[in-house]
């Protein structure tokens, strides 16, 4: 059984149509790597995927619950909305941390004012996930006092605070400098090797070979090729597909 079934989602920005009928499966457990160029829908698909943005059309289901469905009456209530969310965790491209806060707060904001457990057990889980990133010794620090890196690792620790489904990152090494790139590549295989069901956006082509299950290549709005990654990147059978894996083959990237 699927935990993750998306079809048919659109989505339209004025007349600029970015999403043009999307569907994909993901199984419990799974790592499903997203490329493409910049502007091919990668980003504005994680967003409504998170009910950041909303679909134009289409349905989203997680464990066969149908969290949004274009074709029903009813409409997605505010309330409905952020009790989708929880469902997923997302990492951004810049870390987004609340710079008031120390690591730990960071962690245990959510759980907190949603209630998730006592205060005891959130901090507990919070320092577990501190340590599962590798920064025990920085749970007292504030997110300026950080690298890039270790603020990137901090704000996984935050996705998976409220004990999400599945993860999404988007492009999580983009803002980090080459040699910081590693040390966020090292946690995201750690939780693949743990089977956390992922959905990365990613531009580091070799990553998404190597922890991966699936690879979906997107070009203008659209899928243009899915399956495993050996078939994508190593032997892609579309035109588009091709074209754009040259350029990282002629860096060596791959």
């Amino acid at each position: 059984m699927s935990i993750l079934e998306v079809s048919n989602i659109r989505k339209s920005f004025g007349k600029t149509e970015v999403l043009k009928d999307i569907s994909f499966t993901l199984e419990k457990g799974e790592v499903l790597s997203i490329i493409g160029s910049s502007g091919s829908g990668k980003t504005t698909l994680l967003r409504c995927l998170n009910f950041l943005e909303t679909a134009d059309c289409g349905r989203i289901a997680v464990d066969d619950n149908v969290l949004f469905d274009s074709s029903s009456k009813i409409k997605l209530t505010d309330e409905k909305v952020r009790e989708n969310r929880l469902n997923f965790g997302l990492v951004f491209q810049n870390f987004n941390l609340f710079p008031q806060y120390t690591v730990l707060q960071n962690l245990t904001l959510a759980p907190t004012l949603l209630k998730k457990d006592n205060i005891a057990a959130i901090n507990q889980r919070a320092f577990e996930l501190i340590k599962k990133v590798g920064l025990e010794e920085k749970a007292d620090a504030y997110p300026c006092q950080l690298s890039g890196g270790q603020q990137q690792r901090v704000a996984i620790a935050r996705a998976l605070a409220l004990n999400p489904k599945i993860l999404f990152f988007d492009e999580p090494t983009s803002a980090l400098d080459p040699e910081l790139t590693g040390e966020i590549l090292k946690v995201i295989k750690g939780l693949a090797a743990e089977k956390m069901t992922m959905v990365i956006v990613t531009h580091e082509m070799a990553f998404a070979r190597d922890v991966s299950d699936k690879v979906i290549f997107m070009d203008g709005g659209v899928i243009v090729e899915q399956g495993k990654p050996e078939d994508v990147i190593n032997n892609p059978q579309q035109e588009r597909t091709r074209h754009f894996l040259s350029r990282f083959q002629e860096n060596k990237t791959i």
